[in-house]
């Protein structure tokens, strides 16, 4: 993968109209202006006093210019060459709690399929045999076991990461109820990645969303796990952001620091379901609460040495400064969905997304009539797999294009009417590419990143000092 470190205070750029066409874009720094190439994702950060020098004398087109080429079939590759490495499954459609944004319909998550232990493993078969033939030797596809609430159906879970514990990378995404001490050992002695939900600080913001059947909420359950998940180097924590918790995200910030959870996520909830919709904050008003949550990580790591990353902001960060090292696929277009990951349900079904398992337009084929490769060519995983931000009115004229990907097409499907529909929050992602370019200008991105993060990188271009 290549590293695009492109700080410029003097660099240049001649345009005759044929040449490609970098974009000034204000980033709201004092001394800087962003300045970029929106097809390939090349950028430049040039001091403002200065840009007029850049557009005119050539230097910078000529450093753009002498890596295009390369820089495109990067793009190109990470858009359109991968190939699934990925699956979240869902081993039941049932779920213990009632969320109120959940993409999941609630007959499903009531009266939904469990896997037998026995029909898991059959699936774990097939998929191992559909990897073995796609994947390089010696990689191994990752599963993540999904919901609903996949610890309901825990015996088939069990039972098919013993089956299988030599063949996939696990992970299991859990509203943590069901971590009782027992389940905790199992899968911490087997390395395997846990993630689980924690929308705030306290009860009072956590248990607005986030209940059981009978309107309970979980909060003090759920973070009792933090301190027995302390040290384990395979966890994290999602919260959703919703118009509820927003104004509380510096707050999770702390408690998530205080408590020493390595990595979080601050998911804008997403929109497919009209519960979803409901508690949707507006983009104007999420913005400085969301920024002010990032500038809070900044600080915590100032005063401690300790950081808490915010993984899905920073892989905004890695869109601009290594495009093909970011690990999520929904900032991408086209997203991961039917391309870097799929989905299966209880039933065996094929999704592009589990965003995608309500929504029967999109289903491909089922994996127990052995249809997965068809599946993944098929119209409903294409209307995913071919969404492509050029065929989006407004995206395609954006700079920050690919560094959005205007997620994420099952909302835009749902809400906005159709795949060629932008996404829900296109001014929160905006503002987020501008605040990561403030840091890359203000060398401050490194601690918003994982330690290590650049160790499989390659620098490519480096303009400072033209």
């Amino acid at each position: 993968m290549n590293k695009i470190k492109n700080l410029s205070s003097t660099g240049s750029h001649f345009n005759t109209g044929a040449g490609p066409a970098l974009l000034p874009i204000d980033i709201g720094h004092t001394k800087y202006i962003g300045l970029l190439e929106p097809d390939t994702a090349f950028w430049s950060l040039i001091e403002k006093d200065k840009l007029g020098d850049a557009l005119c004398d050539g230097k910078l087109l000529a450093q753009f210019n002498s890596k295009a080429e390369l820089f495109a079939k990067e793009m190109q590759k990470l858009r359109f060459g991968l190939v699934p490495s990925a699956v979240y499954f869902n081993p039941t459609d049932r779920c213990n709690l009632n969320c109120t944004y959940c993409y999941i319909p609630e007959e499903m998550r009531q009266q939904g399929v469990h896997m037998t232990p026995e029909r898991l493993c059959e699936a774990l078969g097939i998929l191992k045999e559909y990897f073995g033939q796609t994947l390089p030797e010696g990689r191994k596809a990752q599963v993540i076991f999904h919901g609903a609430e996949p610890l309901t159906n825990k015996e088939a879970v069990f039972a098919g990461i013993e089956a299988y514990k030599n063949d996939f990378r696990f992970g299991v995404q859990t509203n943590g109820t069901l971590l009782d001490d027992e389940t905790l050992a199992f899968l911490m002695e087997r390395n395997i990645g846990i993630g689980i939900s924690i929308d705030g600080p306290d009860a009072t913001v956590a248990d607005q969303n986030r209940k059981t059947w009978d309107g309970k909420g979980v909060f003090a359950e759920v973070s009792a796990l933090l301190q027995k998940l302390k040290g384990y180097p395979n966890y994290n924590v999602i919260s959703t952001v919703t118009q509820k918790n927003m104004s509380t995200l510096s707050q999770t910030i702390d408690y998530f620091h205080a408590n020493e959870v390595p990595v979080c996520m601050l998911n804008p909830v997403r929109c497919t379901r009209q519960g979803a919709r409901d508690v949707k904050p507006k983009d104007h008003e999420l913005v400085p609460h969301y920024l002010k949550a990032l500038d809070r990580t900044y600080e915590l790591f100032e005063k401690t040495g300790r950081k808490i990353v915010v993984a899905n902001f920073a892989n905004i960060i890695l869109g601009i400064v290594a495009p093909t090292a970011r690990k999520l696929m929904c900032d991408i277009s086209p997203c991961g969905g039917g391309r870097a990951f799929f989905a299966v349900s209880a039933s065996g079904d094929l999704f592009p997304c589990s965003e995608f398992v309500g929504v029967s337009t999109f289903k491909g084929g089922n994996l127990f009539d052995g249809e997965l490769k068809q599946a993944l060519k098929s119209s409903a995983f294409e209307g995913c797999t071919q969404r492509k931000v050029e065929n989006i009115d407004g995206c395609s004229r954006c700079a920050v294009r690919h560094f959005c990907g205007s997620p994420c097409p099952a909302e835009a499907h749902e809400m906005n009417g159709g795949m060629n529909q932008p996404g829900a929050f296109c001014e929160l992602y905006e503002e987020q590419v501008r605040y990561a370019l403030r840091l890359i200008a203000d060398r401050k991105e490194n601690a918003f990143l994982l330690d290590g993060w650049d160790a499989n990188t390659e620098l490519m271009v480096d303009i400072k000092h033209l």
